[in-house]
């Protein structure tokens, strides 16, 4: 990598990486700013431009505070666009990048136009959204010349699998259904059974789709909520939740044999007999959906459709046979945003389907690491997950594109809800410190920088949906 690569004080390809990414971060904090500028209507408080100066009946001095505060913040963005396409056309970067950092600083120019003219004039002047839409095509240039930049500085042209490493060589000790050895006291194999059925429901997904679910519910309720609701809801989330992921050890049984990660699984090695599992899935869908019948039959079928849509067209049809599987299979954890409003209001509205639709994008930009991390154990599986198929330059860009996907897509939740600043704050902070992760990622390209960047997308997703339960509450 070459040290001086682009002009001082950037220098080094790292540091222009990083100014790619601090000026798609500060693109989008002026998106957030801007969205909560117009549902405040702070722009009516200020009537001059650049400066900005109180009409003679001032609103409020908080939304004078929010207008300056976007207006400085345009200022500030404005020079690290400026200064990330200036690096760009003197720096050594790929002839695609140059232009499409050139252009987004061109359509930045003309966006402080639009702006000036909606302060002056008032947004009757122009067309309604355009603002927003060319902040949006902004942050997706800058995002997409970060994307290419650090495909072609940190990438390979040939690094898919093509014949993995069966688990019988590696130097591992993976016990089998034939070299388990039970233990002999009654009390011993009843705790291990228990402990199989559990790890069967899959728990350590059920916190982040509950948290999801209650997120969708106090969408819909507000600080009107009632606790029976939100105790049903999550019971049945619980119990589908659990059917899912039974009925998924059921139908991967044979396949998480041959995978260092699950041959432990306990239809894997045998624990559990297949027809005792497969009832176990059974009655856990039966209480699940009797649990939210109490509520009302959309919100079960809601339910049903979620137990159906990861047990059988997720792993049954999109996981060994698509290369897309993570993204589709994102319909799974976005189901259970409409369960939550769905519960509440006993409809689907568009606050729950803007929930749903950034749980969805969330989904790849969140899994993909975990399967950069466990590309070889997936190939074993024969699952044609991303890195196996494309490999992990083509796994890491993509990350970045559902980074950004995922954060537009806060920026409409914020648009069609009434959210505070509280979930703008929280947005930022933990969408630049999982970017900043992704990016890290390219450079590092271990299982740790793989796991670092998973874990920081579990961070921002739990973030962001405490935030939209506090937000919601306090209306």
């Amino acid at each position: 990598m070459a040290t001086e690569s682009f002009p001082r004080p950037i220098g080094t390809r790292r540091r222009f990486s990083a100014l790619l990414a601090a000026t798609a971060l500060g693109v989008y904090l002026l998106l957030i700013v801007g969205a909560t500028t117009s549902l405040t209507n702070a722009t009516a408080a200020c009537s001059t431009w650049p400066t900005c100066h109180a009409p003679v009946d001032p609103l409020s001095q908080t939304e004078l505070a929010i207008a300056w505060a976007h207006r400085l913040t345009a200022a500030v963005v404005g020079l690290l666009v400026a200064t990330t396409a200036i690096a760009a056309v003197l720096g050594n970067v790929s002839s695609r990048v140059q232009s499409i950092l050139v252009v987004g600083a061109l359509l930045y120019v003309v966006q402080i136009g639009v702006g000036a003219l909606t302060a002056t004039v008032g947004p009757a002047a122009i067309v309604p959204g355009l603002h927003l839409a060319l902040g949006l095509v902004i942050f997706s240039a800058v995002v997409l010349a970060l994307a290419w930049d650090l495909e072609l500085a940190t990438g390979s042209d040939d690094d898919a699998i093509d014949s993995p490493t069966p688990l019988e060589e590696l130097e591992e000790d993976v016990p089998t259904a034939s070299g388990r050895t039970l233990p002999t006291s009654r009390l011993a194999r009843a705790r291990l059974t228990a402990i199989a059925y559990f790890r069967m429901t899959k728990p350590r997904l059920m916190w982040l789709l509950c948290l999801v679910a209650a997120a969708g519910m106090a969408l819909a309720a507000g600080p009107g909520l009632e606790l029976s609701t939100v105790l049903a809801t999550l019971g049945g989330g619980v119990l589908a939740i659990g059917a899912s992921g039974t009925f998924n050890h059921v139908l991967e049984r044979d396949v998480d044999q041959q995978m260092s990660r699950t041959a432990e699984r306990p239809l894997a090695v045998d624990l559990i007999p297949v027809r005792n599992a497969l009832a176990f899935g059974l009655a856990l869908t039966v209480a699940s959906l009797a649990l939210f019948l109490t509520i009302n039959r959309l919100a079960a079928a809601l339910g049903l459709a979620a137990i159906l849509f990861y047990s059988v067209v997720y792993t049954l049809m999109l996981k060994p046979n698509t290369v897309q599987n993570t993204v589709i299979g994102g319909a799974a954890g976005a189901l259970p945003a409409l369960i939550g409003w769905a519960a509440v209001t006993n409809e689907i509205g568009m606050p729950g389907l803007a929930l749903a639709g950034l749980i969805f994008l969330w989904t790849p930009a969140h899994f993909y690491n975990l399967a950069l991390a466990y590309k070889d154990d997936y190939a074993r599986g024969g699952f044609p997950m991303m890195p196996v198929v494309r490999g992990e330059t083509v796994t890491r860009k993509h990350i970045l594109y559902y980074i950004a996907a995922t954060l537009a897509s806060a920026i409409a939740l914020t648009w069609i809800t009434d959210l505070g600043m509280l979930y703008a704050v929280t947005v930022v902070l933990f969408g630049g410190i999982f970017l900043w992760a992704a990016v890290r990622l390219h450079f590092e390209q271990t299982e740790a920088a793989a796991f670092r960047s998973f874990h920081a997308s579990n961070a921002f997703l739990g973030a962001v949906l405490v935030a939209v339960l506090v937000d919601a509450m306090a209306f």
